[in-house]
C-alpha cells in the first residue's frame, strides 16, 4: 500500500498535475501514474480540484466522532441500571437479569438520549452491577448458582 497523498506529494505538485490533465497536456495514465493513483480515486481529486482550484489541498481532516458520552448520558445509564437492579434482586419477581434493550428504550423515552446497547452492557460491567460465576465470568444478574454434572 502507498503512502497518503499528503505525505507524498504537496499541494502544488498534485494541483500542477491536476491542471496539466485537465489541459490536456499529460494522458490520464501518465497523470494516474504520477500520482500513484486508481481511475476512480484519480476522478473524485479531478472533481475536488474542479470545484475549488484556488482552495485545493491534499490535506484531509479526519471527521471522526467523538466515542465518548458526556456525564449526564453516563449517570441516566446508570441510574435506569439501579432501577431494573431492584426488580432482579427481588426474589419474588421472576427477573433475574439485565434487559439492556429495555434500558437502552427507556434512555430513549425519558431523557431522549441515544445510547448503544454495547456502552450499557460495558457501564453495567464497570459498576458493580456485575459478579462473577463459579466459571469465573462475569454475569449481569442475579446470582444463579451453576449445576456442574449430574
Amino acid at each position: 500500500m502507498k503512502e497518503q497523498m499528503h505525505k507524498r506529494f504537496m499541494d502544488e505538485q498534485v494541483s500542477m498535475i491536476l491542471d496539466r490533465y485537465l489541459s490536456k497536456e499529460i494522458l490520464i495514465e501518465q497523470a494516474m501514474d504520477l500520482l500513484g493513483l486508481k481511475r476512480r480515486q484519480f476522478f473524485e481529486w479531478v472533481k475536488r480540484y474542479r470545484q475549488s482550484p484556488g482552495e485545493f489541498t491534499v490535506a484531509y481532516k479526519r471527521e471522526g466522532v467523538s466515542r465518548k458520552i458526556c456525564k449526564e448520558v453516563e449517570d441516566n445509564i446508570i441510574r435506569e441500571l439501579a432501577s431494573e437492579k431492584q426488580l432482579i434482586d427481588d426474589k419474588t419477581m421472576p427477573v433475574w437479569s439485565y434487559n439492556y434493550s429495555y434500558i437502552r428504550d427507556q434512555i430513549r423515552k425519558k431523557y431522549a438520549q441515544e445510547v448503544s446497547l454495547t456502552t450499557i452492557i460495558s457501564r453495567a460491567k464497570k459498576t458493580v452491577f456485575t459478579f462473577q460465576n463459579e466459571r469465573r465470568r462475569f454475569t449481569t444478574g442475579r446470582y444463579q448458582p451453576i449445576m456442574l454434572g449430574n
